[in-house]
């Protein structure tokens, strides 16, 4: 019987194509907050079941109901700079750590979850060690543009840390383009430039539901030139988790 993966935030841009990736492979539900996405899904590919059960609203019952039986869960949920402050922290934070809740509470065996946070989401008063003045410089101008989102995917980050119950891997890629994918790019802990195609984050996480060896980690990806497997691997195998300090 194929595993099933639950992908929360199912209509997102990346998440549409992570669920055509794993569909072949994977039973796959989407959860979408509105009918109107069903098409999309649809669209995606017709194995996908999707559910719809808006993040903001559902209980924790709700989303372990939904999460009962899967062998992971991927949040790739974010109110997308739509409804201002109060919703990014609704969806963003509030809505990450309905998620790890709802894990704890699943009976028996609980998911695993990746969770797609992102670049630069970091203690803002410690400058990474490989940051380069480029780099600095970037941070500053996202932090302006759009720091509150930052802000709460540093805390739903920082909430994941600290839960023991159930395996997780947070991944935090750079700037997205709808692009095509190469296929390629830097994994680990990488500069904050250049930005990734949505088709090569789905592909990383595509390859990360299968690794369960990756628990724990905190994986930064940006546009780059080494095959996504290959990256992955190595960074993996080098087993860095001090991504809180």
């Amino acid at each position: 019987m194929a595993s099933k993966v639950v992908i929360v935030g199912g209509h997102g841009k990346v998440a549409l194509r992570l669920a055509a990736l794993l569909s072949p492979t994977h039973a796959v539900t989407s959860i979408i907050r509105t009918p109107d996405h069903i098409p999309d899904i649809a669209a995606a590919s017709p194995s996908i079941t999707p559910l719809v059960l808006s993040l903001e609203d559902a209980s924790v019952a709700d989303l372990a109901g939904a999460f009962a039986g899967a062998e992971v869960v991927v949040f790739s949920a974010g109110a997308g700079g739509k409804g201002g402050p109060d919703r990014t922290r609704k969806v963003d934070y509030e809505g990450a750590v309905k998620v790890f809740d709802a894990i704890e509470a699943v009976p028996g065996a609980k998911p695993r979850l990746l969770l797609v946070s992102s670049i630069d989401v970091r203690n803002p008063d410690q400058i990474p060690p490989h940051y380069t003045e480029d780099d600095i410089k970037y941070s500053h101008r996202v932090r302006e543009a759009i720091g509150t989102y930052i802000h709460y995917k540093y805390e739903a980050d920082k909430e994941l840390a600290r839960r023991t119950e159930f395996k997780w891997t947070i991944l935090r890629p750079t700037l997205l383009t709808d692009t095509p994918g190469t296929g390629r790019a830097a994994i680990g802990k990488t500069h904050i430039e250049p930005s990734v195609s949505r088709n090569d984050v789905a592909l990383v996480l595509q390859l990360l539901v299968g690794r369960p060896d990756a628990a724990g980690l905190a994986i930064d990806l940006s546009g780059g030139d080494i095959p996504v497997a290959e990256g992955l691997d190595a960074f993996i195998k080098k087993g860095e988790t001090d991504f809180l300090e």
